[in-house]
């Protein structure tokens, strides 16, 4: 796609706008474990982690780098900036990948090095932000086991929260998230959980067993598979959206099955791949008109403080705006706000970190035919370069 071609089709969304579907799609939300503990009701701080027994010692090192973090913080403290920018955007639907189980419940998967899990009377952390959907498939849902996935499940129904990806059985983790949205459309959002991001296999929901749904490969049969799947509940074409838990936390190589899968949903005609499980920002790409991220990056989790991986700047963090067609599920815009987490709080980034953020994204988007160009109040929006639409071998760290 030339330049000229897409300037005027996002002309075209601009002029659409209001019937447009727009999006809020970000990477891990992780609200237990030390944030738990910041809470109005933190959780019993016992933990069951090879080098770490209390929760409490998380906020501790957070405080070492960052400062004095509030107790008894409100609800939406851990937000911080996100809300106004939400709000400024006028999004229709807020998606996030929750990963961390919503129990009070002690039994903890044994033989699993760390576990969640959030106080189910913290739930309105979740409500404050007016989050639409819950993606659960991912390696931190069971972490206190059966009962913690039910009472994540009753919690979440109780507070209006839609969810995808984990459920009582195989058919109700396979169910999409479904969202009719008036003058608008149809929007499905689909949840899938990768034994490449760490989530174990014994997860898998069956017939007659809880869990998650559970993505076995990312091979062309199971493209073509789950795709045909997913178009059986929106026999209507509706937007449909792809959130899969996938690959490790550390490192920006993308693999050529990686990016085959995508292409190949997309060209099946899935509107969006919303990809998650890195610890830190990988690329993004626009693909025949369609977004695919690849690794939003942890949107907000307990790390601060914890050295080692410091090259990767996963204390930087990007809000994806998504502008979509309703009729035919093209991208329109996608507009990036870059978020620093500071003292467990999500805030707006200064222009050097804005500046970071889109010269990564140019470096590994150059290869995908993708790049990011940044606005005068560090915003990023992404565009096709409309060299180079096919990927043949992907950056590596």
């Amino acid at each position: 796609m030339d330049e000229v071609k897409y300037a005027s089709q996002q002309n075209t969304g601009s002029m659409l706008r209001a019937e447009s579907i727009r999006l809020f799609l970000c990477g891990d939300v992780m609200p237990g474990r030390g944030i738990d503990q910041i809470l109005p009701h933190p959780s019993d701080p016992a933990l069951h982690e090879p080098y770490m027994r209390d929760a409490r010692r998380y906020v501790k090192l957070a405080e070492r780098v960052s400062g004095t973090i509030p107790r008894q913080a409100k609800f939406d403290y851990i937000w911080g900036d996100v809300q106004a920018e939400l709000d400024r955007a006028v999004v229709d639907l807020r998606v996030i990948n929750l990963e961390s189980s919503i129990t009070s419940s002690d039994d903890y998967w044994p033989g699993k090095r760390i576990h969640y899990r959030m106080h189910p009377r913290n739930i309105e952390c979740i409500t404050s932000a007016r989050i639409s959907c819950c993606c659960l498939a991912n390696n931190h849902i069971l972490d206190w086991g059966y009962e913690g996935l039910a009472e994540t499940l009753r919690t979440l129904d109780a507070a209006g929260i839609a969810h995808a990806g984990a459920g009582r059985d195989a058919a109700e983790a396979a169910a999409p998230a479904v969202f009719d949205l008036p003058g608008k459309g149809r929007v499905l959002i689909f949840s899938y959980g990768s034994p490449t991001s760490g989530v174990p296999w014994e997860w898998a929901a069956s017939a007659h067993q809880p869990g998650v749904n559970f993505l076995e490969d990312t091979s062309k049969e199971t493209a073509d598979q789950i795709a045909r799947e997913m178009r059986r509940f929106s026999p209507d074409r509706g937007v449909i959206v792809a959130s899969i838990h996938w690959g490790e936390n550390w490192g920006y190589k993308l693999s050529d099955e990686e990016t085959r899968f995508a292409h190949q949903l997309i060209e099946q005609g899935i509107a969006v791949v919303h990809g998650h499980s890195s610890h830190h920002v990988k690329a993004a790409e626009i693909h025949n008109r369609h977004l695919i991220l690849y690794g939003c990056g942890d949107f907000l989790n307990d790390y601060e403080g914890i050295s080692g991986y410091e090259a990767f700047r996963s204390d930087l963090t990007l809000m994806y705006l998504a502008t979509i067609d309703p009729q035919q599920g093209q991208l329109l815009e996608a507009r990036l706000v870059p978020m620093h987490v500071e003292r467990f709080r999500l805030n707006r980034t200064c222009e050097a970190d804005a500046r970071w953020l889109c010269d990564l994204l140019n470096q590994l988007g150059a290869p995908l035919g993708t790049r990011a160009d940044l606005a005068p109040d560090h915003t990023l929006t992404l565009r096709p370069t409309g060299s180079c639409l096919k990927i043949q071998h992907s950056p590596g760290q």
